[in-house]
């Protein structure tokens, strides 16, 4: 036996000498291996060679077992090495693209256990665009609470500046802020609330000009204004592009709010006011008057109106109006319907609810 063992040390010491790969080598060192079991076999016992070569078959076969079993174990360590690099590998890259950080993870955890949001609408609101035009009694809380829902971009659109008499209800604004234009100062509040979304503030007039442009960019848009005029021009807008329009309105102790969305089979605004009421039947807020809270109550609605337009939860108010009645806790829906005369939209025939 020892000289089969010389012959496998006198193999691997001059391959190595020679520069023999090691795979070389062990092959060599294999054959010899089978070559001597085999003329254990073969040979009758007591032949020369096999009194040379260790007398017992049954040696040599221990031996090529406990080689079999360190040559097995080896190959499982590398495979699950391997494996483990080949893990680690593909993980890297899923840590550093997930959508979410841990503290976002952590700011929008009750929205994420919710069955009918979970992750991936959290992540559709993430991705989602949302023009809200009016910063002021309607627009405050929206625009808060789109922030803090963590909607990724925020377009806000007013041409005002924060008033003393604004501050009874137009809640994003502080009395610091009097006389700036109300979008930084709604911006600065949203970043301030979730430094995790994108806040685009557009200091101006919505204008028949820059309407589409404007509009085109964003998902989905939020009319809290408080002119004919611009509620119009809205609709219209939304309807050529397809987009849903969230309008709300005021008045007194009263307010409204539906999801205009002719593309997907609802009414537009001007399917349910064909005209413009004469000014003396809808005053300003500053005519009529307005309690503080009201807008805050139809703002955040429309809030949640958007998220679920975002995430498909839900039954969204398409086709509906919802009427609430703050001075005696009344709320109420009214079904509405498309006027196939509307100039707008033609009462969206071609689309099927």
């Amino acid at each position: 036996m020892l000289v089969v063992l010389a012959m496998a040390a006198a193999i691997w010491g001059v391959g190595a000498m020679a520069g023999a790969p090691k795979r070389l080598r062990w092959t060599m060192i294999s054959v010899l291996y089978f070559a001597v079991l085999g003329l254990h076999l073969v040979l009758e016992e007591g032949h020369p060679l096999r009194m040379a070569t260790g007398e017992s078959s049954a040696l040599w076969a221990i031996l090529g077992g406990a080689a079999a079993l360190i040559l097995v174990y080896r190959e499982v360590l590398s495979l699950l090495r391997d494996k483990a690099d080949a893990n680690a590998k593909t993980a890297a890259p899923q840590v550093a693209d997930r959508p979410f950080s841990d503290t976002e993870l952590n700011r929008y955890a009750r929205h994420i256990v919710l069955r009918e949001v979970g992750g991936l609408g959290q992540k559709k609101l993430k991705d989602a665009k949302v023009l809200v035009i009016g910063a002021g009694g309607l627009g405050s809380p929206a625009l808060l609470y789109l922030a803090a829902a963590g909607v990724g971009t925020i377009g806000v659109v007013d041409d005002d500046v924060v008033d003393n008499s604004n501050l009874q209800r137009q809640v994003i604004h502080p009395d610091r802020m009097i006389g700036e234009p109300k979008v930084f100062s709604a911006a600065e509040a949203m970043t301030a609330q979730n430094p995790f979304v994108t806040v685009n503030p557009y200091n101006r007039r919505l204008s028949e000009d820059d309407a589409a442009s404007l509009i085109g960019d964003y998902d989905l848009v939020l009319d809290g204004t408080d002119n004919f005029d611009t509620r119009y021009l809205v609709n219209r807008t939304c309807v050529a592009l397809s987009k849903p329009l969230i309008s709300g309105a005021l008045s007194q102790w009263e307010g409204q709010l539906s999801v205009f969305d002719p593309a997907n089979g609802a009414p537009c605004y001007q399917c349910i006011f064909p005209t413009a009421p004469a000014p003396e039947l809808a005053p300003s807020c500053a005519e009529a008057g307005v309690i503080g809270p009201l807008p805050g109550v139809v703002g955040t609605m429309m809030a949640v109106e958007a998220i679920k337009v975002i995430t498909g939860a839900g039954a969204v108010l398409r086709g509906e109006m919802m009427i609430y009645d703050a001075l005696w806790g009344e709320t109420r829906k009214i079904t509405l319907r498309s006027r196939a005369d509307c100039p707008t939209c033609g009462g969206a025939k071609s689309v099927s609810v």
